[in-house]
């Protein structure tokens, strides 16, 4: 569904699961641009921790946009937002972006938020068509307005459109904070999940979200898997507590150093349990594998016994 002005008006709060993986990720961004930003926004915050997938989002809603700084790089120097004056001509930017956190390493917040005010106030005659701020919370209390868009990452994607009475970003970021590490734990998981079923079902699953869990879905046939034994073997990696270790864009090795959307170390991943029967899922035609983490993870496991004839199990 593309943007609808009178949908907007009456828009305060949408709530997505943040999917797991760059693609899901990027797909997400895609939608969420097509469904909510408008022309007419000036100011656009993005609020999430480190390692929550805000830059791999904001690609996605804006493809082709330079990030100013990323994981272990930074792209542009000086930093357009803060050399506006010297930017004139035809060939200026539409679109700046900047990372608060990272920002204000090198820069006092109320200056941050003086040229961010700047390239808001001089709109289309410099062409700045929209202000993409990572980590609006931080930069928030410097400024006198909220953003016209707010975007929160965390074990969902919040998408707001506040007016003078809200939500403001301190409400999206404290959500956001609290339900990251849930997400985390099940990305995780969800990797050694597959990392302990043989190579021709894991070929086969396709990845849905669930709250504090997540689900492999495997079309047509019920894969042959002993499930308890499956949980027995992935809670003894856990209890190891062997570290995650990132490859690249595409892959992880269990053991080493710190991929940013997983936990540091199998050991961080808390309360882990497998529904020990496959769900069939009629309208589709997959049979689920489901895990559940976090602190709750047992109370999920009893609602989803207490619902075994609406879930059908197999």
């Amino acid at each position: 569904m593309s943007y609808s002005g009178r949908m907007q008006r009456s828009h305060i709060l949408s709530t997505f699961y943040a999917p797991r993986g760059r693609n899901r990720i990027y797909d997400l961004g895609i939608q969420i641009a097509q469904m909510y930003l408008s022309p007419f926004d000036k100011l656009i915050g993005v609020i999430g921790d480190s390692g929550s997938g805000k830059s791999v989002l904001i690609r996605g809603r804006f493809p082709g946009l330079e990030v100013t700084n990323d994981d272990g790089r930074v792209n542009v120097r000086p930093l357009p937002l803060m050399d506006q004056d010297s930017e004139t001509g035809f060939f200026t930017p539409h679109t700046y972006h900047v990372d608060i956190r990272f920002e204000m390493g090198f820069t006092q917040p109320h200056e941050l938020a003086d040229a961010i005010m700047q390239a808001v106030h001089r709109g289309k005659r410099v062409v700045v068509e929209h202000l993409v701020v990572e980590h609006f919370d931080l930069i928030y209390p410097f400024l006198s307005t909220n953003a016209n868009l707010l975007i929160g990452v965390g074990e969902e994607i919040l998408v707001a459109r506040p007016n003078p009475f809200g939500p403001f970003p301190d409400s999206i970021s404290r959500r956001c904070q609290e339900s990251l590490k849930y997400r985390l734990m099940a990305h995780t998981a969800e990797d050694l999940c597959e990392f302990c079923i043989p190579p021709e079902e894991r070929d086969r699953a396709e990845h849905d979200d669930i709250h504090h869990g997540f689900i492999l879905a495997f079309p047509e046939y019920k894969p042959n898997l002993d499930l308890e034994d499956l949980e027995r073997r992935m809670l003894a990696i856990i209890d190891q507590d062997v570290p995650i270790d990132y490859v690249d864009e595409s892959h992880i090795a269990i053991g080493g150093k710190l991929p940013r959307t997983h936990v540091p170390s199998t050991g961080h991943v808390v309360g882990f349990h497998l529904v020990k029967r496959f769900l069939l899922d009629h309208f589709n035609k997959r049979y689920l594998l489901v895990g559940c983490v976090g602190e709750d993870s047992l109370e999920m496991m009893d609602r989803l016994s207490r619902m075994q004839t609406d879930l059908n199990f197999t």
